[in-house]
């Protein structure tokens, strides 16, 4: 199993949702204020699950859970936390415009910012970002997860 570090690139097989979780908190563990992560994947691929794991490992204050129905959801850091969470639903978003409208850049100085949808619209906010493209093999609970640190350079 690759262990995630900034910088690397591997990939996981996730059996279950509680593995997806579990590998948010890994990813959490390196990720600090400032970061980016994009996530990709079709619906139900396991995007909100791994960024309760982020939210988890990060140590947020509050339920996480999918911003279906707002653009963004901002977390505070919950006792013993240190750095915050803000929850984009990119798919919501008519373009740039929208996107400069969260006024994200700002939050990035005390937050990780975890884009779903993103790719495509979020990395132009940082010079480096990771981005985590989520798959699932089947009808089953099985997931892939992929990631890579980019750098806009």
């Amino acid at each position: 199993m690759t262990p995630i570090s900034r910088g690397s690139a591997g990939e996981r097989v996730l059996p279950e949702v509680a593995d997806t979780e579990a590998f948010g908190r890994e990813l959490a563990a390196v990720l600090r204020a400032g970061d980016l992560v994009i996530l990709d994947g079709p619906l139900g691929a396991g995007k909100t699950a791994l960024t309760r794991g982020l939210g988890a490992g990060l140590g947020v204050a509050g339920r996480v859970s999918s911003p279906t129905f707002i653009i963004a959801r901002q977390h505070r850091p919950g006792p013993g936390g240190a750095v915050g969470l803000i929850h984009v639903d990119a798919y919501r978003l008519d373009g740039l415009d929208d996107l400069d409208a969260l006024d994200l850049d700002t939050d990035l100085a005390d937050s990780v910012v975890v884009v779903e949808w993103g790719e495509g619209v979020a990395e132009r906010l940082v010079e480096e970002y990771v981005l985590v493209r989520l798959r699932r093999a089947d009808e089953s609970e099985v997931r892939r997860a992929s990631w890579e640190w980019v750098s806009n350079d």
